[in-house]
């Protein structure tokens, strides 16, 4: 896809918001360097990715902590002899400490079935060698511990060792000289890097020694005694040894960062990539976003479409539209009023499908499609060229041009006002061939147009559909939203007087209309009218819609915990029913009864109250048709039909009634039982004990599989058999599901080949 389309849709805004989310350097490069996916299973995954990670951020308000970046110690670490710092070191390791705090935090939801996420975050490859040297020879500062290296830890106990000797030794010397008066401050300290004695300047040439520093206002001296001379040596000499462990340290630090240096860098790769995922989800949540897969052979249908940077300043303030095409259609031509939101559909459109077709979440509701692009060409505004020599209507010519060899079936189109700056007439017929051309070609084109020949091919042309933008017709002010199968007036001198041109002008300009017989604004007028008290009653019908939709979710929610809660009380009761039989309270056959009964109270209990019967209109009625008399429960026929009583005359086995209609409901056809399948429960030798359900339908055969399994425990059998053939192997997953949750089967599994293989289950109880 080409850049010229990506900056008139304003995409690199979209990926500017996007990179505002990243918490790091990696992060945002990779937000910016977004770009439509050309491959279709690249595309799916990254897709899926995003709907991953927008469900795991929402539900455990994970957040990537940030890291550095490691580009330069890449190319630091390409020279063989290189050494990296500890702040380096540091670096890497605030690397893999994200990476690991990334792994730890999505293990905890691995039953969420995000597969795409975890196949993303577990199987990228991590520096395990370098993860543990760090972790061994880095403290949480960032200094090389003691047990670095053998030689390091002795050094260093060493040179503390002399530190203390060194202390010692200064307040020994000061008690037994009495040299506390000419000291400026009682401590030991280090000057040069050697141990000194602060002392006044005016005693210093009292005592032998050396001279390493004044202090700033020449009070003081710093002095080494010269007992101290040996030692002060010696500790430069371990000073010296230490940074030479230590840099045996960072150069084996640096080797298993060459060693592991492909994990390191998929390291960075995958919390970059994770980084960019959250920040889509932290859009999608500023956007109320949702991610969309373009598929090949998808309609276009984006419903609740919002114009993505609209929605980014104003939120939720910004009317939402749908756009869309029915079957077979490859064109849409959207006319109306200036200012009306032409464009804004235009854009809005062709900014959705970029963001799509780049795994970005859109602002369209669930339940919206979007075809496969391979292509998006868009042609907006003015793109006159005084340098090049180009107006208006060249340069839409020229740019066109450049790109048509390239249209074809996987390909959209964005034509606003094309023909525009020529002569209106030829205007029209060149826009109407463009579009015409397009889909020969299979591509598909959205145009804003003010032609009214090109309004008329619109409504004209079975694969075109037309959509015009709405205004208030009381106002005249534009309503965003787009009615169908309809063509919109421009209403240019309203649009005029609204941004103050003087009436002499309009009122010359509506002279000119009339006198011309151009006046059809009054008929669109009354369309655009209609329109509006339209799109007012399909709203209201939709928040109705929305608001069932809601009630049943609550209703399904409820029934399935009540239907949970009596699983557990059946359970409950029968597990009692049995240790009752098994303790001799009571006999064999009150307990299958007893078992029976709270099996028919549950079904009893969860039977859904039948729906009533829906009441008939007088209208609806035909001479002959059977109907239901609701006050009797009974069949008749219709006979007859009084419009004036509004009643209608019906013979019920012999006797004629004439009665109202809605006392009249719908006569189900008579439903023929279906024969019911044989169920077979084999008793042989010793405990061989089995059932065949073969036939029947799954919620017929764990009916009968529990009276089947009561049976068993009543009899004190260890194992039974369970024939519910091989088939699809529905039944047999059905058969499996029910015995994990029935308490007394301790184990069951399929039975051998030469026993019945897939088409039989063996069950032990307790």
């Amino acid at each position: 896809m080409e850049r010229r389309t990506f900056h008139l849709l304003e995409f690199p805004k979209v990926l500017a918001a996007l990179a505002s989310h990243a918490v790091s350097d990696d992060g945002r490069e990779r937000c910016l360097a977004t770009v439509p996916i050309e491959d279709d299973g690249e595309l799916a995954l990254v897709t899926a990715r995003t709907a991953e990670v927008q469900a795991w951020q929402a539900e455990s308000g994970y957040a990537l902590p940030g890291w550095p970046s490691l580009s330069g110690l890449f190319g630091f670490v390409a020279g063989p002899h290189a050494v990296l710092d500890q702040d380096a070191l540091v670096a890497v390791r605030d690397v893999l400490s994200a990476a690991m705090s990334l792994r730890q935090a999505l293990s905890g939801f691995v039953s969420r079935g995000w597969d795409a996420l975890f196949d993303l975050v577990h199987g990228a490859a991590y520096p395990e060698t370098l993860a543990a040297g760090l972790k061994r020879c880095l403290d949480p500062d960032g200094r090389l511990k003691d047990e670095s290296s053998p030689e390091l830890f002795s050094v260093r106990s060493e040179i503390r060792s002399i530190n203390q000797t060194c202390t010692k030794k200064v307040k020994d010397f000061l008690q037994k000289e009495g040299l506390a008066p000419y000291l400026q401050e009682d401590y030991i300290t280090i000057s040069s890097d050697r141990f000194v004695v602060p002392l006044k300047t005016s005693f210093k040439n009292r005592f032998p020694g050396i001279i390493h520093d004044y202090s700033q206002t020449g009070e003081t001296c710093y002095f080494e005694p010269m007992f101290l001379v040996d030692v002060n040596n010696r500790l430069q000499e371990l000073r010296y040894e230490e940074r030479e462990e230590e840099r045996k340290v960072l150069a084996l630090l640096t080797g298993y960062v060459r060693q592991e240096l492909a994990q390191l860098r998929a390291t960075v790769e995958l919390l970059a990539e994770v980084d960019c995922l959250l920040a889509k989800a932290a859009l999608a949540s500023a956007l109320d976003a949702h991610p969309l897969l373009p598929a090949h052979g998808s309609i276009l249908r984006l419903l609740d479409a919002r114009h993505p940077l609209l929605a980014l300043s104003a939120g939720k303030d910004v009317q939402a539209q749908d756009i869309a095409l029915q079957d077979e259609q490859l064109a849409l031509i959207v006319s109306g009023g200036n200012a009306g939101g032409k464009t804004v559909c235009l854009k809005t459109l062709g900014l959705i499908a970029l963001m799509a077709h780049s795994g970005l979440p859109v602002p369209a509701a669930e339940g919206s499609s979007l075809p496969r692009y391979a292509k998006i060409f868009a042609f907006l505004g003015d793109e006159q060229s005084l340098e090049e020599h180009l107006s208006t209507f060249s340069a839409q010519i020229r740019s066109l041009t450049r790109v048509w060899d390239q249209m074809d079936a996987e390909t959209l189109v964005i034509l606003d006002e094309f023909g525009a700056g020529t002569d209106p007439a030829q205007g029209a017929a060149l826009a109407q061939a463009v579009v015409d051309s397009l889909m020969e070609h299979g591509a598909m084109c959205v145009c804003a147009t003010h032609f009214p020949g090109l309004k008329a091919y619109g409504l004209s042309n079975p694969r075109v559909r037309s959509a015009s933008v709405l205004f208030d017709p009381a106002t005249k002010r534009p309503l965003f939203k787009l009615a169908y199968d309809q063509v919109g007036a421009s209403i240019a001198l309203d649009v005029a007087r609204e941004h103050g041109l003087p009436e002499e002008i309009l009122r010359r300009a509506e002279q000119n209309l009339l006198l011309e017989g151009g006046d059809n604004a009054r008929i669109l007028n009354r369309l655009n009218e209609l329109a509006v008290d339209r799109e007012k009653e399909l709203s209201e019908l939709r928040v109705e819609q929305r608001k069932l939709k809601e009630k049943r979710v609550r209703l399904q929610e409820r029934y399935e915990q009540e239907q949970t809660k009596a699983m557990e009380r059946l359970t409950a009761a029968s597990q009692e029913i049995v240790r009752a039989w098994r303790e001799g309270k009571i006999e064999r056959k009150k307990a299958l009864a007893d078992l029976a009964a709270k099996r028919d109270a549950l079904a009893a209990e969860m039977r859904p109250a039948p729906e009533p019967e829906t009441a008939l209109t007088l209208d609806s009625l035909a001479i002959g048709e059977r109907v239901r008399y609701l006050p009797w429960d009974k069949l008749g026929t219709v006979q007859d039909k009084d419009l004036k009583r509004r009643q209608a005359k019906v013979d019920i086995g012999g006797v004629s009634l004439w009665v109202e209609a809605h006392d009249l409901g719908r006569s189900a056809p008579l439903q023929t039982a279906s024969p019911k399948p044989r169920v077979t429960v084999q008793a042989g030798a010793g405990d061989h004990f089995s059932l065949d359900i073969r036939g029947f339908r799954a919620d017929a055969a764990l009916s009968e599989l529990a009276r089947f399994l009561d049976q068993a425990l009543l009899k004190g059998l260890s194992r039974a058999e369970i024939i519910h053939g091989k088939g699809s192997g529905a039944l047999r997953r059905e058969v499996h599901a029910f015995l994990k949750d029935f308490p007394p089967v301790t184990h069951f599994f399929l039975a051998s080949e030469e026993e019945g293989g897939d088409g039989k289950t063996i069950v032990e109880f307790a």
